[in-house]
């Protein structure tokens, strides 16, 4: 399953079915492995890899080295454990100890939060998902809002938004896995992609997080998508800073790595930096050229830049 069939799906199941202990941090000190990126990088956030785009004809396995040779650590799914037997799941996680990378996040729950009428059946999705978040030490699942519903004010999808989340807030209250509170983070989807998509804005989104108001509720800033939707990336990261628990980096157009379209992606690496940002930012882009070589080149690019960040930031104090 790749992001578009992945929100297809979402988007298909939504129109299908119309008629905490706050003491704990998000991201705890120590619970990662030692050898992670930014423990020698001088760089707040971590880099991780969206699966789906690369190494898609190898076995999952050797698709985890590969990303380890490009030189990351975090790995981000979408349900790829889905039809996985016993032994699959051992061999995953003894994979993924032996290279030293964590599964920070997944994705791919078939119902959306922007419809009332699904709110209990994403909610057992949930609780289901949490049983295998825990098998494989994954402490974040992605949300997606599911497509506007004919006949039903923005209004009325916009506060769904708000109550599904708050109602999944109450699931996941408290819970770690890994040494990390268990997050739940908000996604947008760029009208191109998916014209019936009820949430395409970044600044709609951010205001979702802010009613709900819990701190394991956060948002998910695709660059990506929201340069497609809506553009003026920097202003809206600035905002979203202080809800902000994961980053999705791809260029426009094509979904290739960074550079290779209108993005500047060296600025967002630097105000990220700026920004003190200790969350993630996952690379889900397509490659142009060999995997490995690329998703290397964008890590290596990404750091430079931050560093350039995290020294302005310093010469301004």
């Amino acid at each position: 399953m790749d992001r578009r069939t992945f929100t297809q799906t979402v988007a298909g199941a939504v129109a299908g079915s119309v008629g905490l202990n706050r003491g704990v941090p998000l991201f705890s000190a120590g619970s990662r492995s030692e050898n992670d990126q930014n423990e020698d990088s001088g760089v707040p956030f971590k880099f991780s890899v969206m699966l789906w785009t690369v190494f898609k004809d190898l076995p999952f396995e050797q698709r985890l080295e590969k990303v380890a040779q490009a030189g990351y650590l975090n790995v981000e799914l979408v349900g790829e454990y889905d039809k996985w037997t016993e032994e699959d799941f051992r061999r995953a996680n003894a994979k993924r100890k032996e290279l030293g990378i964590t599964f920070d996040c997944t994705a791919g729950l078939k119902h959306g939060v922007s419809n009332p009428a699904d709110r209990e059946a994403l909610l057992a999705e949930l609780r289901k998902a949490l049983t295998i978040m825990e098998r494989i030490d994954c402490p974040g699942m992605i949300l997606l809002s599911g497509n506007r519903i004919t006949g039903m004010p923005r209004e009325a999808q916009h506060q769904s938004c708000i109550d599904t989340l708050k109602a999944a807030a109450a699931i996941v209250e408290g819970k770690t896995i890994s040494g990390e509170r268990v997050r739940l983070l908000l996604e947008t989807i760029d009208p191109e992609e998916n014209p019936k998509y009820y949430l395409t804005s970044i600044a709609e989104a951010l205001e979702v997080v802010e009613a709900v108001n819990h701190p394991q509720v956060q948002l998910l800033y695709d660059f990506f998508h929201e340069q497609i939707a809506n553009g003026n990336l920097i202003a809206k990261l600035e905002k979203s800073i202080p809800h902000l628990g994961l980053v999705h980096i791809a260029d426009v157009p094509g979904r290739h790595e960074p550079g290779t379209g209108e993005i500047n992606y060296q600025n967002i690496f630097r105000k990220l930096a700026e920004l003190n940002y200790r969350g993630i930012a996952a690379m889900e882009f397509r490659p142009s050229g060999d995997p490995v070589t690329q998703l290397r080149a964008a890590r290596e690019m990404a750091l430079q830049a931050a560093r350039e960040g995290m020294g302005k930031k310093a010469s301004s104090i």
